[in-house]
């Protein structure tokens, strides 16, 4: 295991679990945090024997509160807009990091995950979540923009731009039953299976061929924004005859080459 002061960084039989570990905060990110996540997310993009990713959060009241703005107060005023910029697009680069690594990201979520913690939710690729699980873009509720940390992109095309639009906007919660409701999660379990359940679809995805998972993500990466039909087509296109090419090669699905 990985020693690090605000994250729990573990591996079993290929599956990564990374635990937001500031529960007195509710896991709230702050600047060590996110160095923290850099360098978990710099050993995830060079070991290929890690095949999925699960990330949660410690303690039982919730995922994460998003920024520590306590933390952030001490040293706003002071600040340039230079330094202001700065920080803000180092944080931001985290989400690019999450579609970045190979591995495919299970997000599982209890209680709250708000600002930040949305954001991680949303650049995960699969999201399991408890009954208390809640969603909120907290930025427009402290006087910031509602469009913060990748929402303004993830939110619209996994939810639709009419709902997101709405969440943007008015900082309200998105309950559990509306996440289900609108596609945002996969499924809804008890908080005690929470870990259980993403284990479960971890192993899942373990099974699959490892290029094959990476080439999917890939191609989901760049096909959010894709601006035609026929360019997804040949993206797919092309995965798909490499991944034949390999199988014809001798590389079985589930092993590595």
């Amino acid at each position: 295991m990985k020693t690090f002061t605000t994250l729990q960084f573990e591996v079993t039989d290929a599956i990564c679990v990374i635990t937001l570990d500031r529960p007195k905060t509710l896991n709230a990110l702050n600047k060590t945090m996110i160095e923290e996540l850099e360098k978990a997310f710099d050993i995830l993009e060079q070991d290929d024997a890690i095949r999925v990713l699960i990330l949660t959060g410690a303690g039982e009241k919730g995922f994460c509160s998003g920024m520590d703005m306590q933390e952030s107060a001490a040293t706003l005023f002071a600040a340039t807009p230079e330094m202001i910029y700065r920080a803000q697009s180092r944080a931001a680069r985290l989400y690019c990091r999450m579609r970045a690594i190979p591995q495919p990201v299970i997000a599982a979520v209890h209680g709250a995950a708000s600002g930040a913690g949305f954001s991680f939710a949303m650049a995960a690729d699969i999201r399991i979540i408890t009954p208390e699980a809640r969603f909120n873009a907290a930025y427009i509720n402290i006087g910031l923009g509602g469009a913060d940390l990748a929402s303004s992109y993830f939110l619209p095309r996994q939810i639709g731009s009419g709902r997101a639009n709405e969440f943007l906007y008015t900082g309200d919660f998105m309950s559990a039953e509306e996440a289900l409701q609108l596609g945002f999660v996969s499924r809804i379990v008890p908080r005690e299976n929470l870990l259980n359940s993403a284990f479960e679809t971890a192993r899942k995805l373990t099974e699959k061929s490892p290029l094959g998972l990476k080439m999917t993500k890939e191609a989901l990466n760049m096909n959010l924004g894709v601006a035609s039909l026929e360019q997804a087509l040949q993206l797919e296109n092309r995965n798909q005859a490499f991944m034949i090419t390999a199988l014809k090669a001798g590389l079985q699905p589930g092993k590595e080459s």
